[in-house]
């Protein structure tokens, strides 16, 4: 699912961790990849985050991971785009970023 919002006035890494996200790296095209465990690993709540071109929005790719991959090296998975558990933490993730503005 992806989505946008206004950018509260913090680093994206500090962004990630006040809504509950850990770090997992960055990508070349200055994308997070942060994930929020539901349980110990998984299922977990997976975000790609990063800042629009016009500076003060933020993208939000999410998706549930329902399990860890099971095809060796590749990265395919069970992931969750949709649904009620996702949609649920879209409406979690918006209304905690309209609390820091």
């Amino acid at each position: 699912m992806k989505f946008s919002c206004q950018r509260p006035r913090d680093s994206i890494v500090n962004i990630g961790r006040s809504i509950g996200y850990r770090l997992l790296g960055t990508s070349t095209e200055s994308e997070f990849n942060l994930v929020r465990p539901l349980g110990r690993d998984y299922p977990r709540f997976h975000l790609y985050l990063k800042e629009e071109k016009e500076p003060g929005t933020l993208i939000f790719s999410l998706h549930l991971d329902q399990k860890k991959p099971s095809y060796g090296r590749q990265t395919s998975h069970s992931g969750e785009y949709d649904g009620e558990l996702v949609e649920a933490e879209r409406q979690r993730i918006e209304q905690f970023l309209r609390k820091m503005m």
